[in-house]
């Protein structure tokens, strides 16, 4: 038998380089050996996606995509369907889980530079992924046909409406008709089963092997590979298998625990993950008292809500959808607007650390504030939160280069 499997190997390998790739990936990846916490969420990223693919392959089976059946087909799911209850409570929790661990993912690029040379396509990738993360989503979002699903794309939708001179067309096109609709249903499930998926998987193999092809980073930002045995190993470098994989599978197994007791035990999670309104059917007649999408949109929900400005003769709607836009694509300009000379927090000056932390306060206050119904007082906080926000990309370049830093250490510590 074990000759059989290894000529089966061989034959394989002859037409299909499977060895090659389990040591470049794997076998013989050299990942540095001072990997701490903030390096398990990657992983957990790509055990989630994992997880909704496969969970949302088995919910296409009985879920029907018209504005008349939409609604009753999520109930016949919860309720008629072997385990049917199990396989959305899955996918519902993981979407929430999926934003979590990647911002959490994006925190720790943002901590330790993991955006900086030789690594800023590795970051671009990932911010591609996060945008496409943001657009599925959304368009999952509106698939179970409830009351905020439909009106929270009623608000998100108008958006497009919004643009100067051809809005109206652009609004009419993205529906599909002259307003949300079974058709809008259809087009969205389409993009949401086949391809944006299809779109997040390329990239997320594009991310893995542009980051196998630099290295890791590490919390240090030493470039493991500029120090080598003679035989070409980083000497402050260890094997990613098997070192790494029993690493992550501990890590994975806590993870694992805590998702299974929000999936058995708190599914809704007090309404954060599906909302109390979302298990009553769309009226476009009954508008909801207060309008607020899923929690992990909600900072950039605040910022449309604090924009009330009108200028050049557009409206403020308008200008809210251009500052949604540009917190997130500043993202993409991060690598060249840190200006630092080191790349991890712990030798950036406290300039730095005090922007982050300011960053990090605003985007949690942010989203909270998307939550909550509109107030006078609120909208100021999310003004000035919104301000600080996009001023930590801005300001980047004069902080970055003008604070004192420390020098890190010849080898990883």
């Amino acid at each position: 038998m074990k000759r059989f499997l290894i000529f089966l190997r061989d034959w394989i390998d002859a037409r299909l380089p499977i060895v090659q790739a389990w040591d470049t990936h794997m076998g013989k990846y050299y990942a540095p050996k001072n990997f701490n916490f903030w390096y398990f969420f990657g992983v957990f990223s790509l055990v989630v996606l994992v997880i909704q693919l496969v969970t949302g392959i088995w919910l296409t089976m009985n879920y029907v995509p018209s504005e008349e059946k939409a609604f009753a087909s999520i109930e016949y799911i919860m309720r008629d369907v072997e385990y049917g209850w199990l396989l959305r409570y899955m996918h519902s929790t993981g979407a929430s889980v999926f934003f979590i661990v990647v911002y959490l993912h994006m925190f720790r690029g943002l901590l330790y530079g993991s955006y900086q040379k030789p690594r800023e396509l590795v970051w671009i990738i990932g911010v591609f992924i996060y945008l496409l993360l943001v657009a599925e989503g959304f368009l999952g979002y509106i698939l179970p046909w409830g009351q905020m699903s439909y009106w929270g794309a009623q608000v998100i939708v108008s958006l497009f409406g919004a643009v100067p001179l051809f809005g109206d067309t652009l609004l009419e096109w993205v529906r599909g008709d002259y307003l949300i609709s079974g058709i809008t249903l259809n087009r969205f499930f389409a993009l949401h089963v086949a391809a944006v998926p299809l779109l997040l998987v390329a990239l997320v193999v594009l991310h893995i092997l542009a980051l196998h092809t630099v290295g890791s980073n590490n919390p240090d930002g030493i470039e493991i590979k500029e120090y080598k045995d003679q035989h070409g190993v980083p000497v402050d470098g260890i094997k990613f298998h098997p070192y790494y994989t029993v690493h992550d599978l501990f890590g994975l197994t806590i993870f694992l625990f805590f998702f299974c007791a929000i999936v058995f035990f708190f599914p809704e999670f007090g309404g954060y993950f599906l909302e109390k309104s979302n298990f009553e059917i769309a009226n476009p007649y009954k508008t909801p008292e207060h309008i607020a999408p899923v929690w992990y949109y909600t900072p950039y929900y605040s910022m449309l809500r604090a924009t009330t400005i009108t200028w050049f003769g557009l409206d403020a709607k308008l200008w809210g959808g251009i500052v949604m836009s540009l917190a997130i694509v500043l993202l993409f300009f991060v690598p060249w607007l840190d200006r630092s000379p080191v790349k991890s927090i712990r030798y950036k000056g406290w300039a730095s650390r005090i922007a982050l932390t300011v960053f990090v306060i605003c985007f949690i206050v942010l989203g909270y504030l998307g939550l909550q119904p509109v107030t006078e007082g609120r909208t100021l906080v999310s003004q000035i939160c919104t301000i600080l926000y996009l001023a930590f990309f801005v300001f980047m370049p004069l902080y970055t280069s003008k604070e004192r830093t420390k020098p890190p250490p010849a080898r990883v510590t």
